[in-house]
């Protein structure tokens, strides 16, 4: 039998590395240089926990092997909850720096 969710692994790990991590790592980096508003520091504490249930639920997804359909929910939720983290974080950053411009 072919693995029916192989793409979506790949995808949900992407999604996490690329969209989940790398953005949370910047905007840390970021708060932490001085070179964006203080406020911005406030959407961590809500990005930072999303990204790791995130990462929680594809970590989950993927050693979840003998049940396809479960494992799909949980690579979804995870996808879901990275796409929250980037709405939060970026878009936040974004509203923050022009409120303050």
């Amino acid at each position: 039998m072919a693995d029916s969710i192989g793409p979506l692994r790949w995808y949900a790990v992407l999604a996490v590395v690329f969209f989940g991590i790398v953005p949370t790592v910047m905007v840390t980096l970021l708060v932490i240089g001085g070179k964006t508003p203080g406020q911005v520091g406030l959407l961590l504490i809500g990005g930072i926990p999303l990204v790791l249930a995130a990462i929680f639920y594809a970590v989950r997804g993927l050693t979840t092997g003998s049940d396809p359909e479960l494992a799909a929910r949980l690579l979804n939720r995870s996808m879901a909850l990275v796409a929250g983290a980037d709405v939060l974080l970026l878009g936040g950053n974004a509203l923050i720096r022009m409120a303050t411009s």
